[in-house]
């Protein structure tokens, strides 16, 4: 019997313990991905009507976007924008009427979904409890979604949520096991005026989508679990403070604590949490030997992970954390006691794939690794935050990231958006706070709002007395608060609306210029959303539009290109204006890196922005893909760490001048670089080295390094030159080169001179009646419509003219064929380059839609892709038996200064006395005459 007893107590103390750890063995997760039940709800009577206690009919899969599964609107006339149309043509002129027709609807303002949707979606679904859940607290996580959100369970509402970065999170106190019903309430209007054309909403970027994105699951919790870590790390004490917040009843549990370093463990430690705890715990963590510093040359990232031991379960967590200083020192940054410089463009929440941001590591890493090969080592998100994989290859790759909290709009004057943005920085600080790449945080965009200098102080001062891990300002732009660490602002740059008149188009072209005059003396300066260069559009690019955002504004600008004739002239187009577009990055980039005691600068943009009247204002696409006319090797000679400059009173020379050039550095490397050889050449277009020589120098971190001074005599070049200075480093990548232009001071005679005339008069036209040869100068001639109210600059357009009421420069530069006879005199590559400058601010485009379809300009000025003119600015004809050279270019003003301008005009001249000038097309005066003012 005794023997019988012990085995039965033996027996069921098995089955107990089997019993005990099969229940303790069930999952202490479950997603929640996968098919959803879902409903439309675009007159908001759900509530009412109580849809959280009907079953739902329709099927959606989550984590996904609604619009990206077919559901929602068609896109038409009445479609609800979230986001400001500033050029409303589309809507009445003529020749947008097609495109507004049903089955052909295309808008020209941003990239266009397939579906559209804005207002209430419910989302449904059966979850099951184990029987180890009955009655324990259960969180439920949706990472990313847009934007308020209600959850709902067995028709009874949990709660409601309204952040538009952080994830929504749910903790529910029980639940009994078994089956429920779990529905989620999703509300993509603008609930709170964070601003229609904040990249947070806006379908200027990532389309207001409606859904969840991220990560989908539910959580059994202990009595007491964790509710976020906060790590507070010192470099220099070695050790780390780390605050563990904790949810639920306090009672005697334990943390344990383990720090990994590239997925090793190397400190571990233990606390026991008391009864009487408050709802966090705060430790110190030690190293021993000296810490792995973060930066963007040692990314090392740091893994805290988190146990905390309860009666009724174990509940982790993790985070990245690094060891990194950042400071203000004057007007620059320092991290980890060396000076930083900031290069960088915004991400404005550009997803054309899923119209919404992108969750993995995978295209984050496209991303980055991207603007570090164009010499980047920074990003704005431009008014909003990224998700945690934004952050975490951040981390991993060295990134320097300004995150913001949304904003696009009026703050200060007691509107529900001011409460918002302070709760919702807390929620990314909570969220994101211990990313190292998380250096600077600003409320958002370019403020409006009589008190916005007040409200944005005071929020800076918030942030700093409870977070001071990172750098933080007002805004991207303005306005300047006394409490900032740094400064957003627009002035040290070369364009912007309105500014036709910036130093690329008024003055003689140099490299001897900078921004000194425009920054702070006391407090460092980041230049705000310089560039802004747009490019002709490139339609190789619509075939990669493949998920929910078509390119139809592509589509409408190439069919509006092939019906006035120039279909074919598309690629030509895209090189040229982009040559020039490259250009401009170049002057603006180095204009900054030549400015001492800049801090930094953030373009706009590496890659297109497809909204706001369609901003094609990057060298990459909007999938940070080449676009053909330059690469990272080209870009990131000027745009790096090291990067070699040269200052230039000016770029066109007379053969009688001394050439001069003062070469520096701008040097923010790792570590200074001690006794280089800084080598330099002067080359013709050719290749041709005709002089060379080399400096020795220390590169010490920071710019304006002075090198030293080239001096070299033109007069060896009695024909026009184009040449080159080439700078490097020796046994280095390093390197950098300017184009400059040698034309003689006294040209050769020109025997059999055309006619010249500013009139196409009777007398000219005799002339070309006799079968003379004659060049007309129409600059000035030309008619209001006919191109004499187009605005051409140096510089091609601003932004896009949609966006900005049409504002000047409206045009993308020159284009021609440098092989033609007519250019033998005038050296040049077929696109703008800074001989150009003087005959484009200087002249007239004439509109040729009127000439015959095959009937093209010795040189084109590029139009702004919502025209498509056929704009020249040379062309040659036949007319009777003469033949005629028409140009609108000012050859007559000024000519002893505008070197570029003689040359033009002795070129063409010369041509038009050879036996080449030969006209075929025959074009009537009349025609003529009708570009004319009367």
């Amino acid at each position: 019997m005794k023997i019988k007893y012990i085995c039965n107590l033996i027996v069921s103390t098995l089955l107990i313990i089997f019993v005990f750890v099969s229940c303790n063995n069930s999952p202490s997760e479950f997603s929640l991905a996968g098919e959803w039940t879902f409903a439309l709800d675009p007159d908001d009577v759900g509530f009412n009507e109580q849809w959280q206690s009907k079953e739902l009919s329709d099927k959606i899969q989550l984590p996904g976007s609604l619009q990206e599964q077919g559901k929602g609107d068609d896109v038409g006339v009445d479609t609800q924008w979230t986001g400001s149309v500033i050029d409303k043509s589309w809507y009445t002129a003529d020749e947008y009427a097609k495109y507004r027709e049903a089955g052909n609807v295309k808008v020209p303002f941003w990239l266009n979904p397939d579906k559209h949707y804005v207002g209430v979606a419910w989302y449904q679904r059966e979850i099951e409890v184990p029987e180890s859940w009955g009655n324990k607290r259960i969180l439920f996580e949706f990472e990313r979604t847009h934007w308020e959100t209600s959850l709902y369970i067995d028709g009874k509402k949990a709660g409601g949520r309204d952040a538009l970065h952080a994830p929504h999170r749910y903790v529910i106190e029980s639940l009994p096991p078994g089956k429920h019903v779990l529905t989620l309430r999703v509300d993509n209007r603008v609930h709170i005026n964070v601003g229609y054309n904040a990249h947070s909403v806006s379908d200027h970027t990532q389309t207001n989508w409606n859904g969840v994105i991220g990560e989908l699951n539910m959580r059994v919790l202990p009595s007491l679990a964790i509710d976020h870590i906060q790590v507070y790390p010192d470099a220099k004490a070695k050790k780390a403070k780390v605050k563990v917040y904790l949810d639920g009843k306090p009672e005697k549990s334990r943390l344990a604590l383990n720090v990994l370093s590239e997925g090793r463990s190397i400190l571990k430690k233990e606390i026991d949490i008391n009864a009487n705890a408050d709802n966090y715990v705060e430790t110190t963590i030690e190293w021993k030997d000296s810490v792995k510093l973060w930066s963007e040359f040692t990314p090392n990232v740091y893994n805290l992970h988190v146990a905390l031991h309860t009666q009724d379960g174990i509940n982790e967590k993790s985070t990245n954390f690094g060891f990194r200083e950042l400071k203000v020192n004057g007007t620059r940054f320092d991290i980890n006691g060396r000076p930083v410089f900031l290069r960088g463009t915004l991400e404005c929440c550009i997803f054309p794939k899923t119209g919404y941001p992108a969750m993995d590591n995978a295209y984050w890493t496209k991303i980055y690794t991207a603007c570090k090969s164009y010499g980047l080592n920074h990003v704005r998100f431009h008014s909003w935050c990224p998700p945690a994989a934004a952050f975490h290859v951040a981390d991993s790759l060295g990134m320097y990231l300004q995150v913001e909290c949304g904003g696009w709009t009026s703050v200060g004057n007691g509107d529900r958006q001011d409460q918002w943005i302070k709760e919702e920085s807390d929620r990314i600080l909570k969220e994101y706070g211990n990313h190292p790449s998380f250096v600077m945080f600003a409320y958002g965009n370019e403020p409006s709002g009589k008190n916005q200098v007040t409200y944005l102080n005071d929020l800076v001062v918030y942030w700093k007395q409870n977070d001071g891990r990172r750098l933080y300002t007002s805004a991207g732009g303005w306005p300047l608060i006394p409490d900032a660490d740094y400064f957003n602002t627009d002035k040290p740059r070369i364009g912007g609306i309105g500014r036709i008149q910036n130093i690329l188009n008024v003055s003689t072209p140099n490299t001897d210029w900078d921004h000194r005059d425009r920054i702070l003396k006391d407090l460092p300066v980041v230049s705000h959303e310089i560039g802004q260069w747009c490019v002709y559009p490139d339609f190789k690019e619509i075939e990669k539009y493949t998920g929910v955002m078509k390119a139809k504004n592509f589509e409408i600008f190439r069919e509006t290109l092939n019906e006035n004739g120039l279909g074919d002239m598309a690629e030509k187009f895209l090189y040229a204006s982009g040559r020039l577009q490259t250009l401009c990055y170049k002057m603006d980039i180095e204009s900054a890196l030549r400015t001492p005691g800049f801090a930094g600068f953030q373009l706009l943009d590496l890659h297109d922005f497809p909204g706001q009247g369609t901003a094609l204002v990057g060298v990459l696409n909007s999938f940070w893909e080449s676009k053909g006319y330059t690469d990272n090797k080209e870009y990131s000679m000027f745009c790096n760490q090291t990067v070699p400059l040269a200052r230039m009173s000016k770029l066109v020379w007379s053969n009688d001048e001394q050439f001069k050039a003062e070469i520096e550095f701008a040097h923010f490397g790792e570590k200074p670089l001690r006794d280089v050889s800084v080598l330099w050449n002067i080359e013709t277009r050719e290749g041709r080295v005709i002089k060379s020589g080399s400096f020795k120098s220390d590169l010490p971190i920071g710019n304006a390094i002075k090198i030293g001074s080239i001096e070299y005599p033109l007069n060896a070049f009695s024909d026009p030159a184009q040449l080159s200075l080439k700078v490097s480093v020796e046994n280095t990548e390093i390197a950098n080169n300017w184009n400059v232009w040698v034309y003689p001071s006294g040209k050769k005679e020109i025997e059999k001179m055309p006619y010249i005339t500013r009139k196409l008069d009777e007398m000219a036209i005799g002339k070309l009646n006799r079968g003379e040869n004659v060049l007309f100068l129409s600059y000035d001639k030309i008619a209001p419509g006919k191109g004499g109210d187009i605005r051409v600059a140096f510089t091609p357009v601003f932004w896009n003219t949609a966006w900005t009421h049409n504002v000047p420069p409206h045009t993308l530069g020159f284009l021609c064929d440098p092989a033609h006879a007519a250019f033998a005199s005038f050296p040049n590559e077929g696109y703008s380059d800074f001989q150009w400058k003087d005959l484009a601010v200087n002249c007239n485009a004439m509109v040729m839609d009127s000439f015959p379809h095959d009937f093209r300009p010795l040189v084109y000025v590029i139009d702004d892709w919502f025209k498509n003119r056929k704009l020249g600015v040379l062309f040659e004809c036949k007319v009777a038996k003469g033949n005629l050279m028409v140009c609108s270019i000012d050859l007559d003003t000024d000519l002893d200064n505008r070197l570029s301008a003689a040359q033009f005009k002795y070129s063409i001249l010369e041509y038009m006395a050879s036996s080449q000038f030969n006209p075929q097309k025959e074009i009537s005066p009349e025609l003529i005459e009708g570009l004319l003012v009367e």
